[in-house]
């Protein structure tokens, strides 16, 4: 016999019969029928890793263009920006460090020439942003009145027995609010000043309101003089000078500055 013969007629160890078990016969026909199922699901998880990790290099791939999209639309705001505003290009860095620092946090929401005006190191530089800053509010105020007088007609045809709401020009107040006014405003806010400069100069009766005073007669005493409000108005009663305490909270709808006027409900807003 030759040694091929031999070693394929050799018993094979089977010390617990395994092979000899039926059962085992079973288990092994079972397994091999799951095998196919078994590689075709490996064959499924790779592929599926697979896909994965490719959504997620175009995710990256995707995200990384909307940056590069991004950064470029912010360079071309700062190029354009400085512009419209009449200002240079390094003017325009120290506003966006500004709104980056401390007077970003205390102002937040400051157009740049009033930051820029603020935060001015020299008379010169404050005297030259003062005026650009003039120029620009007088040129909305003309665009804002222009309108503000076709909403007024256009009010008196749709809705002549309702209270008209200034929409918040410099100077224009609801036609029928000529007696005693409240003027809610805070420090460091430049459309106040506009308001509070309106309202002087046409010399109607106001009680002014300084939101953020907390209390501190000192620290209304020295807005007021810092703002050149006749000291003969205050003493006569036409200006009066007050402590918030709430009420802009209460009545303002969170616009500053507010201006309102007693109705017979209440109060109601005349111009913000």
């Amino acid at each position: 016999m030759s040694p091929a013969t031999l070693l394929n007629n050799a018993p094979v160890a089977d010390p617990i019969g395994l092979n000899r078990s039926p059962r085992f016969t079973l288990q092994k026909a079972q397994l091999l029928k799951r095998l196919p199922y078994t590689v075709a699901a490996l064959v499924l998880v790779v592929g599926s890793n697979s896909a994965h990790a490719n959504l997620a290099s175009n995710v990256t791939d995707y995200s990384s263009a909307l940056e590069t999209l991004q950064e470029k639309s912010v360079q071309l705001q700062s190029r354009q920006n400085p512009r419209q505003w009449g200002l240079s290009d390094v003017e325009w860095q120290k506003y966006l460090q500004l709104q980056q620092g401390k007077r970003g946090v205390q102002s937040p929401g400051l157009d740049p020439l009033t930051m820029l005006g603020v935060e001015s190191e020299t008379s010169a530089e404050r005297r030259r942003l003062a005026e650009l800053w003039v120029k620009e509010e007088y040129q909305r105020t003309e665009k804002e009145l222009a309108f503000q007088r076709e909403v007024n007609a256009a009010w008196n045809r749709l809705y002549s027995g309702v209270l008209l709401v200034n929409m918040g020009s410099t100077s224009g107040i609801v036609p029928d609010s000529r007696g005693r006014l409240a003027l809610f405003v805070r420090d460091n806010c430049a459309r106040c000043d506009v308001r509070l400069a309106a309202l002087l100069t046409d010399n109607r009766a106001v009680d002014i309101y300084l939101v953020g005073s907390d209390g501190k007669d000192g620290s209304v005493r020295q807005w007021a003089a810092s703002r050149n409000i006749p000291v003969d108005r205050v003493r006569a009663g036409q200006v009066t000078l007050n402590h918030d305490r709430g009420l802009w909270r209460q009545y303002g709808q969170g616009q500053m500055p507010v201006i309102l006027r007693k109705g017979e409900n209440g109060w109601l807003i005349a111009a913000f």
